[in-house]
C-alpha cells in the first residue's frame, strides 16, 4: 500500500537516540510528545460508545516472515508479518493474539515489523524492530518497540532511520537480537546501508557500532529508481554464542550476516568491540539465517543468490565448527539440481544435531522442506519422487480448518493441493518440545505436533496454525441488503463471501481467481447481482454473480484493460459500468458480454452507481464530478469547486434515494474532508466538523431515525478514529478507541443494513475488522448535547431515583491476564433520562490492584480507591447510551473484581 509522502524535518545525525517520550502498547497507544490524543474544538458534537471489535475470520492471508519461540519459558512464541503487526501465541486456545493494534494512523508504518527479540533471561520483555517501507513510501522512521509485558504495553525508541517489513528480503533475519547472558544488551542490522546498532540499556537508546566493517551492498535490482528494488538490504541477522558468557556478562562471540556476497558472515569476539570477516566462509550467496547450535559448537548458514521472499534460484547451507574455524559444504542435494535458495532454519534444542531447513523459492511443484539428525551429514525430505510425476509424502495435510488454502485448485501432478507452501522462511522447532514445529508460508503458519514421526518412517500431520492472525489488506468492502452479511475484495486472495462473520470462509471467489480484487458492487434493488474486478495475469479481469457471490462467470473485457480499477453495478442490475486501468470507462446493458467506451469522463476516474435509479451512475477524477442519465453512455461534469484534486477519494450514493452522494478524501496539501450532495453532484457541502475523511459508508438507520447510519474514517475534532453519525453528520460517535486503531483504515469503510451499529472496516494487513455497538438502537440520534437537560441538574443524578442512587449502570471485565499483570474493559451506562455530561467514576480495588496505562480516561489511585475521569471526547453520554473506557493493571496477588461503583459519589447499578 502506497500513500502520499508527507514532508517532515530533516533527520539529525546523532549516534545516541533517545526513548521516545510517549508509552505505547496494545492496548494503550503509542503517540510522539507532538502528536497528543487531546480532541481539539470542534463544532460537532463529539461523543463516544463502547464497541466490541473483532477480525471478521479469513485466517491468514498474508505473508508471515518471522516466528520467535523464547528459549527460557514453555509455549512463549511470537509472529511477525510483513505488513499487518506482531502476534503472541496462546497456547489455551492455540491461537494468537495481536500486538500492534494501538498503531495510530499517523505511524501506520509500524504495522509492519521487520524483526522480533524474545528475551530469554526475562521472558516477560519482548522486542519488535517496526516500519513498512524504507523509501517516500512510508513518511515516518522505523523504531524500536520493547514491552516489559510480553506485549500488553510498549514503549518506542524511534530511530534515525527507516526501517522494511515489506521490503525486499524481509524473509531474512532475525535482525533484532537479545544478548542471552547480559538481556540488557540488543544488537538491530539496519538496511539502506545504516549498519549495526546496539543498546545498553534494554532498547531505550540505540547507538550505532561505528566499528563495523560492512553496512552491506546487496540489492534486489540496482536499476530501479523508485528505492524500493535498488535499496541496500543492509545487516540481516544477528546470532550469539552463549558459550561466551555468562549470567551478568556480555556475551563475547557475536556473529552477523550482511547482505554482501563476497563477505556474507562476521563475527566478534570481544563483545562487539571489534568485527573480523570469517575467513574460508562461503561467497556468491547471501546467508538468509545464521542459527548456532551451541552444544555442538556449529553455526548454520541457509544461503540464496537472491535475498527474496519471492526470487532465489540457486543455494546452499554450510556449516561452521566454531571451535576449529572448518567451514563444510552440508548441503541437502548439489547445487546445479538447485531451482531454489536455502532460507528457513532450526536447530532442535532438546536433541543437538537435529537441523532442518527450507527451499523458499520452490515453487513449482512445491517447497521442499529438509531434515538432518547427524548435523548436516545426512538429510532427508518432506516429500520425494517416486516415478515421475509421482510423489511420496513423509507428511499428511489437513486444512479443514482453513478450507481456502486448496485455492480450488486442481493441479496436475507433481503439483499437489493444497501445496506444503511457499515464500517458507521462517521454520522454527520448539525448543521444548521436538515434536512441534511451525513455518511460515506467503499465506499462512502451518505446523505439526507429530514431527519426530518423520524418523519413524510414518507420517508426521500438517495443519494450519494461524487462527487469530489475519493478515489480509482490504481493497473493498459491501454489505448487501439480503444474502451474505458482508462481501470482501481483498489483496493477494481475491476476497471472500462472508456468511458468518466468526467462521473462515470455505472458498475465495473463483472464475475467474483474481489475484487481488480491486472493487467490487451489488444491485442495490437486486442484492443477487454481483460484479467484482481486480488484478489477473491475463483476462478476464472482471467476474459476476447472479446468487449474490456464491457463483461465478467470467466476463469479457475491453481491449487494452490491465488491472481492475473500479467498477458499479446499476440499482436494478439492467447494467454495468467498469473504469479499468489500462483503458477508459466503459459500460453495458448485459454481463459483460460486450462493452461500449462512455464518453465525457476521464481515463481512470472512479465510478459509482446511484442507489435508486437504474440509469444514474456517477464518476470522480481530480477534482470534477461526472454524472451520467443514461446508464454510463455518455457523463456530463458537474460540480467541481471546493472537491479534492489531490490525494485518493471514495464516494457513495445512499440507499433508496435518488442523488444522495458522500464523498470523502483529499490530502494535507489541499481540499481535505468531507462533503454531501443531495443534489446529484450538482452542488456538494464541505462538513466543516470533518478535518479529514477517506472513506464514507452507510448502516441501518437508528431507532427512530430517518437517515440511514454513516460511517466514516475520519478526522473529527482533532481525534482520528472511526466515527458514527445518525444524524446526517450533525453529531458524531467515535466507535473506536486507542487500542483499536489498525494503523491505517481509509480504503474502505461500510455499515451493515440489518444490524444497526455494525460497521466493517478495511485495514492495511490486519484482514477485516468488524465493531458492535453497547447501544441497540442509537436512540434516535448520536450522543450531543440534550437541550431539555436542566441546568442545574447534577451530571449522573436522575431525579427520579432514590436518594444515594445514580442513574448509571457499570461493568467491569478482565479481558487478559497473565503474571503480575492483566487488562480490563468498563463499560458506564447512562440510565437515567438526562445527559451526563461529564463524569469521574470511583471503585475500590479489593485485592490492591494498580492501574497502569489507561485509555478512554484519565486515572487517579490513591491506595486501593481509583477515579476515572472522561477525557475531553467523550464525556457527554446522552440517556441510554454509554462510554467506555479500559485499562492494564498490575497485581501481586488475587485479582477480584470490584463489586461497587460510584458517579458521583452515588452508587451505580453493576452488571
Amino acid at each position: 500500500m502506497r500513500r502520499s509522502a508527507r514532508p517532515f524535518a530533516a533527520l539529525v545525525a546523532a549516534l545516541t537516540l533517545t526513548a521516545g517520550l510517549f508509552a505505547a502498547g496494545a492496548p494503550a497507544a503509542a503517540r510522539d510528545s507532538d502528536a497528543s490524543a487531546a480532541a481539539q474544538a470542534s463544532d460537532v458534537s463529539l461523543a463516544a460508545d463502547t464497541y466490541d471489535w473483532k477480525n471478521v475470520r479469513i485466517d491468514g492471508g498474508g505473508f508471515v516472515p518471522g516466528i520467535v519461540f523464547n528459549r527460557t519459558e514453555k509455549n512463549l512464541a511470537y509472529a511477525r508479518t510483513d505488513i499487518g503487526g506482531a502476534y503472541r501465541w496462546d497456547q489455551a486456545g492455540k491461537q494468537w493474539k495481536p500486538l500492534l493494534d494501538w498503531v495510530d494512523w499517523d505511524h501506520w508504518g509500524w504495522t509492519g515489523v521487520v524483526s522480533l527479540a524474545s528475551d530469554s533471561v526475562d521472558p516477560d520483555k519482548v522486542y519488535a524492530a517496526v516500519g513498512t517501507y524504507t523509501n517516500d513510501w512510508d513518511p515516518t522512521n522505523g523504531a524500536v518497540l520493547r514491552s516489559s509485558d510480553r506485549g500488553a504495553t510498549w514503549k518506542a525508541s524511534t530511530l534515525p532511520f527507516k526501517l522494511g517489513g515489506n521490503m525486499p528480503g524481509r524473509g531474512m533475519g532475525e535482525r533484532l537480537a537479545v544478548d542471552p547472558n547480559k538481556n540488557s544488551v540488543l544488537y538491530l542490522g539496519a538496511p539502506s546501508g545504516n549498519g549495526l546498532w546496539r543498546s545498553t540499556d534494554s532498547g531505550a537508546t540505540w547507538s550505532e557500532v561505528t566499528a563495523f566493517p560492512n553496512p552491506g551492498n546487496y540489492s534486489q535490482d540496482p536499476t530501479d529508481t523508485s528505492g524500493y528494488g535498488n535499496d541496500n538490504q543492509g545487516i540481516v541477522w544477528v546470532t550469539f554464542d552463549e558459550r561466551s558468557g555468562s549470567a551478568g556478562s556480555a556475551t563475547q562471540d557475536i556473529y552477523v550476516g550482511v547482505a554482501d556476497k563476497d563477505n556474507t558472515v562476521y563475527r566478534s569476539t570481544d563483545g562487539g568491540t571489534t568485527w573480523s570477516r570469517i575467513a574460508g566462509q562461503p561467497t556468491g550467496y547471501l546467508a538468509h539465517k545464521g542459527v548456532l547450535d551451541s552444544d555442538n559448537g556449529y553455526l548454520y548458514l541457509t544461503l540464496s543468490d537472491t535475498g527474496g521472499p519471492y526470487d532465489g534460484g540457486k543455494g546452499q547451507i554450510w556449516r561452521y565448527t566454531t571451535a576449529t574455524g572448518e567451514w563444510k559444504d552440508v548441503s541437502p542435494v548439489a547445487e546445479a539440481d538447485t531451482f531454489y535458495g536455502f532460507s528457513g532454519l532450526t536447530v532442535d534444542r532438546q536433541h543437538p544435531g537435529t537441523v532442518m531447513a527450507t527451499a523458499y523459492s520452490s515453487w513449482w511443484p512445491d517447497t521442499q522442506i529438509f531434515r538432518s539428525t547427524d548435523s548436516g551429514a545426512t538429510w532427508t525430505q518432506a516429500w520425494d519422487y517416486t516415478s515421475y510425476p509421482n510423489r511420496s509424502n513423509r507428511f499428511t495435510q489437513d486444512v479443514s480448518s482453513v478450507p481456502w488454502l486448496t485455492w480450488g485448485a486442481n493441479p496436475t501432478p507433481p503439483e499437489t493441493t493444497p501445496k506444503l507452501g511457499w515464500m517458507t522462511e521462517a521454520l522454527e522447532i520448539d525448543p521444548f518440545d521436538s515434536n512441534r514445529m511451525m513455518y511460515g508460508t506467503g499465506a499462512t503458519i502451518y505446523g505439526t505436533e507429530n514431527l519426530t514421526n518423520w524418523d519413524s518412517g510414518s507420517q508426521f500431520s500438517i495443519t494450519p496454525m494461524v487462527k487469530g492472525l489475519e493478515e489480509t489488506a482490504v481493497n473493498d468492502l459491501a454489505s448487501p441488503p439480503s444474502g451474505a452479511p458482508l462481501l470482501s475484495a481483498l489483496g493477494d486472495i481475491g476476497g471472500f463471501r462472508h456468511t458468518d462473520l466468526d467462521a473462515v470462509p470455505d472458498m475465495m471467489f473463483t472464475s475467474p481467481n483474481l489475484t487481488s480484487t480491486t472493487s467490487l458492487d451489488f444491485a442495490e434493488s437486486s442484492p443477487n447481482t454481483v460484479v467484482r474486478v481486480g488484478s489477473a495475469d491475463a483476462a478476464p479481469h472482471i467476474g459476476f454473480s447472479t446468487d449474490n457471490g456464491s457463483n461465478w462467470f467470467q466476463g469479457s473485457e475491453p481491449s487494452g484493460v490491465t488491472g481492475g480499477g473500479t467498477v458499479a453495478a446499476a440499482a436494478d442490475a439492467s447494467g454495468f459500468v467498469w473504469s479499468p486501468e489500462g483503458t477508459g470507462v466503459y459500460h453495458t446493458t448485459g454481463y459483460g458480454s460486450s462493452w461500449s467506451a462512455s464518453t465525457g469522463i476521464p481515463q481512470g476516474a472512479t465510478v459509482e452507481s446511484d442507489r435508486k435509479n437504474p440509469k444514474k451512475f456517477y464518476g470522480f477524477k481530480a477534482g470534477t464530478f461526472y454524472v451520467s442519465t443514461d446508464g454510463g453512455a455518455t457523463f456530463t461534469a458537474k460540480a467541481s469547486s471546493g472537491l479534492p484534486t489531490d490525494g485518493n477519494v471514495r464516494f457513495k450514493a445512499v440507499p433508496g434515494t435518488e442523488g444522495d452522494i458522500w464523498l470523502a478524501g483529499g490530502a494535507t496539501t489541499g481540499a481535505y474532508g468531507l462533503w454531501h450532495s443531495t443534489d446529484s453532484g450538482a452542488t456538494f457541502t464541505k462538513l466543516s466538523g470533518v478535518g479529514e475523511a477517506d472513506s464514507v459508508g452507510f448502516g441501518k438507520a437508528a431507532g427512530g431515525a430517518s437517515y440511514q447510519t454513516l460511517f466514516v474514517s475520519a478526522k473529527i475534532g482533532g481525534v482520528r478514529g472511526i466515527f458514527r453519525s445518525t444524524d446526517a453528520g450533525t453529531s458524531w460517535t467515535r466507535v473506536n478507541d486507542d487500542a483499536h486503531q489498525w494503523g491505517w483504515t481509509g480504503a474502505a469503510i461500510t455499515g451493515d443494513p440489518r444490524v444497526f451499529g455494525r460497521v466493517y472496516v478495511s485495514t492495511n494487513g490486519r484482514g477485516i475488522m468488524y465493531g458492535d455497538s453497547s447501544d441497540s438502537d442509537g436512540g434516535g440520534t448520536d450522543p450531543g448535547t440534550d437541550p431539555g437537560t436542566d441546568p442545574g441538574t447534577d451530571p449522573g443524578t436522575d431525579p427520579g431515583t432514590d436518594p444515594g442512587d445514580a442513574a448509571c449502570s457499570v461493568t467491569y471485565k478482565v479481558t487478559n491476564q497473565w503474571s503480575g499483570g492483566f487488562q480490563a474493559d468498563v463499560t458506564l451506562t447512562n440510565t437515567g433520562s438526562t445527559e451526563l455530561d461529564g463524569w469521574k467514576l470511583a471503585w475500590t480495588f479489593p485485592d490492591g490492584q494498580r492501574v497502569g496505562q489507561i485509555w478512554n480516561a484519565t486515572a487517579g489511585q490513591d491506595g486501593a480507591k481509583v477515579t476515572a475521569t472522561n477525557v475531553s471526547w467523550n464525556g457527554r453520554v446522552a440517556p441510554g447510551a454509554s462510554a467506555g473506557f479500559g485499562f492494564t493493571g498490575t497485581l501481586t496477588g488475587g485479582n477480584t473484581a470490584p463489586d461497587a461503583f460510584s458517579l458521583g459519589g452515588e452508587a451505580c447499578a453493576t452488571g
